[in-house]
Parts: structure tokens; sequence; C-alpha cells
């Protein structure tokens, strides 16, 4: 092969002198790397500038025990060390996908090639500089991809709940509205008085709107056990079941005696049923109004967490609902941790981008929650007060805190404290970023054991 005019059919390379390039070739080892063959390895030190002249390779990492590609290098790819890189091992596999043909430069020639050959070493820190740009970039974008699966997860948990109750109280209504004609055939066939069905109307009605009431387990395992004696002594079909839904609407012995006395015994068990069918249906009104709420609720706490309908500018936006939007999005992870939300109240609107301060949240309340995932105490404190032009926003978790020696790394990009493949290390660095470029505000830490605390200071007029 003639290396010479390979490098030279590199579009980075292809306006550098030759003699630099004759140095280059001069300085470097060229070797082979057969299909199949790794180039380097995880934990492989970076020190060497690697060309790839023939072929090409494609960067395998291990996530949880199995190997996914995250990209290639092909042929006229500039890799490996690079001039003024901090890089010091390798991440992932570099696997041949052919026969190659590599041309690799120690780092030991490199302050020799940056004293004497300056196209060249500008070229190599032009290389460098692309590939931070384009490695942030993917970062980034894993980062939120990971981020959207968290919440994609979250919606698909907070949403089957309620979808789930609406299926089943549907599929219980049909099938209870299937049976109705049977006991209207036997209600209609009663003959009452004007008082009575009054009576009986206004008992019924009253119970209805009382709603169900909410009482302890065992309370209700009392009050039930009490109504079924009384229907069991009035030879009252399907009493278990009655004696539920009727102290759920709060009928005791009174009422049902207060009845007994209006109505002939044998026509008891048929109005009883009747009421029950009727206290029933509405209860499964109930739970599947109850659920479409929720449902309708997620789906708005969803719309106003991402401003899908709104231009990406800053608009005057009351913080409270950015906090309590992102709680809701985040609440299949909060189910064990105490949220204590001390909020000044008349608390002024900041004109602020809406969507990227959600992200801001995000970011600070979910580090909260992992901090706290194995304390004792799991509490989530967020505070927001006014003062002066600004709006502060305090989140406090009893997680196990950061250490000092690393309190001034953590918003660094790509430094984290978390396991790999839990973090990146771009939540904080895009806390810092969004607070402090885009909205010219302040971000302060005071971590200690038990008692971590994020201040956000952001204006509240737009600077």
């Amino acid at each position: 092969m003639n290396i010479l005019a390979a490098l030279q059919e590199i579009e980075e390379l292809k306006d550098v002198p030759e003699e630099q390039l004759n140095w280059l070739i001069s300085k470097s080892e060229c070797y082979s790397v057969d299909e199949g063959k790794t180039l380097f390895a995880p934990g492989d030190p970076i020190n060497r500038l690697h060309i790839i002249l023939k072929g090409g390779f494609t960067l395998r990492l291990k996530r949880n025990n199995q190997f996914v590609s995250v990209g290639k290098f092909e042929q006229n790819t500039i890799t490996g060390m690079l001039p003024y890189s901090r890089a010091h091992s390798a991440l992932a596999y570099a696997e041949a996908l052919s026969d190659c043909q590599v041309l690799s430069l120690d780092e030991k020639y490199f302050k020799e090639m940056i004293r004497d050959q300056h196209e060249l070493t500008t070229v190599f820190v032009h290389a460098m500089s692309t590939r931070i740009r384009q490695f942030t970039q993917r970062e980034q974008q894993d980062d939120k991809m990971m981020a959207l699966g968290k919440l994609s997860a979250g919606l698909a948990h907070e949403l089957n709940n309620p979808s789930s109750a609406v299926v089943r109280s549907s599929q219980e209504l049909a099938k209870l509205l299937k049976v109705n004609p049977e006991k209207f055939k036997n209600i209609i066939k009663i003959k009452m008085s004007d008082e009575v069905i009054n009576k009986m109307s206004d008992v019924l009605f009253s119970k209805i709107n009382s709603g169900i009431k909410e009482l302890s387990l065992m309370e209700k395992s009392s009050m039930e056990d009490e109504l079924m004696d009384w229907l069991d002594d009035h030879s009252i079909e399907d009493s278990d079941e009655i004696a539920a839904n009727f102290v759920d609407y709060g009928l005791t012995e009174e009422d049902l005696d207060s009845m007994a006395a209006e109505i002939p015994e044998e026509n008891l068990n048929s109005i009883l049923s009747w009421l029950n069918q009727v206290l029933t249906t509405e209860k499964l009104v109930h739970e599947i109004q109850d659920a479409s709420q929720r449902i309708n609720d997620l789906v708005s706490s969803v719309k106003s967490y991402t401003h899908m309908d709104q231009a990406p500018e800053k608009t005057s936006t009351d913080i409270h609902v950015g906090l309590n939007n992102t709680l809701t999005m985040l609440n299949h992870k909060l189910k064990n941790v105490k949220v204590i939300k001390n909020y000044e109240e008349d608390l002024p609107l900041a004109c602020v981008l809406a969507s990227p301060l959600n992200q801001v949240w995000t970011n600070l309340i979910d580090n909260a929650i992992d901090a706290m995932e194995d304390q004792e105490v799991k509490e989530l404190t967020i505070t927001t007060k006014r003062e002066g032009k600004f709006i502060n926003v305090k989140l406090t978790d009893t997680g196990m805190g950061i250490p000092q020696d690393i309190q001034d790394k953590i918003f660094d990009p790509f430094f984290t404290t978390k396991p790999v493949g839990k973090g990146t290390g771009l939540g904080l660095e895009f806390v810092q970023q969004i607070i402090k470029v885009q909205h010219h505000g302040s971000v302060y830490l005071e971590s200690e054991p038990g008692n971590t605390t994020f201040t956000i200071c952001i204006p509240i007029e737009d600077n």
C-alpha cells in the first residue's frame, strides 16, 4: 500500500504539506487487523493516534450482559489519542468488520509534532473538537432518550390503573344491566303508597348524594357483619354483597328497620335487592368517572409539562404548576417518598422557558429519589420563596449526600456518581446550562449525609 497516497485521499489531510505527512509515516507503525479481531478493548490505555487506511471497525459496548453497537470507525477515520485529549482508557470494543490497515502514532511523538508540524497538528486538534461535539450530542440524545424512557414507563404505569378500572367497571356495569329486567319485574308488581315510596326515595337519594363513606378496614368489616346478620335474619338473598354495598353508602341497621316497618315482609327481599342494584350502578358509574378523570388529569399534566402546544419562548409561568406536573410525571417513583410542599402563597409568575425548566425539576427530583433509594427516611421537601427580583426553589432530600471532595465536579459534563448504565453525567450539566445560560439564574448546592439541598435562583423578569 502507498501510505502517502492513502493519507492524501483523506479529506482532513489533503492540504497538509507532504513533508509533514512523511514525518507522520516515519514515526508511525502501519499494521493489519484481521476481520473479527479488535483494535482495542475496554480498559486498554488510549495512548496512540489511529488512522484507518483500509476497512472499518464497529464499536461495541456491553450493557446489561448484552453487546450493543454504539458506532463505527469507517475507512479514513482519524481516532484514538489526539493532541490535548484527556481520555485515558477505552470504554468499548473496536472490532474489525473486514481485514483492516491501520496507521498508529504513539503519543510520545506528540510534543515534537505540536512543535514542528503545525498544519498536521491543526488537523488532529480539529478532529478532536469534532469528536467531542459529536460525542456530546450523542450522549445528550441518549440522556434524553433515557429520560423519555423513564417518563414513558411512568406514564404507562400511572395510566394502567385507571384504564384497567374503567374497563373492569364498564364490564361489571354491562353485566349488571343485563339482569335488571328480572329485578324490575319483581319490583314493578309491588303496590306501595305514595308516602312509603317517598320515604324510600328520600333514603336512597340521600345516601347517593352523600357519596361513598371513607371507613377503616376494621370499621367496614364490623358494620358489614352487623348488616349481614340483619339481612340473614330477614332471609334476604345475597346478604354479603348487599351488606358490603350498603355499608359503602352509609346505610345502617336503623335505616333497614325503618324500611322493614313500612314494607310487607314478602316484598322486603325484592325492594332491598333493587336498592342494592341502584347503589351498585351508582358506584360503578362513580368509579368510571373517577378513573376517567385521573386519565384526563394525567394527560393534561403531560401536555402542560411538555408545553407541546406552545412556541419555545419565554412566557409568564407559575413555577408551582411546573413542579406539580413534574411530581405527577414521576409519581410512579415517589410511592415510598413523602413529599412536603412549602410553597409560598401568591408567588409571582416568572418569565421562563417552561419546558426546559421542567427538565430541571425532573433531573433534580429524579436524582433525589435515586439518592434516597437505600435510606430509611425518604422525604423530599420543595420550598419556593420570592427573594427580591428572584424566585428561589429549594429541593431538599434525605439521601446519602454528596461527598465534599466531589461537590465542585458534579456540574462537569459526563461526571456521574451513578453506576455504569444508570447515568451519563449530563443531567446536572443540563441543569446548569438551562438555569445559567437560558435564564441567567444560578444553582447552589449544600450537602451532608441525610440533607442535600439544590437551590435554583431564577429572575422573575427576563433579563
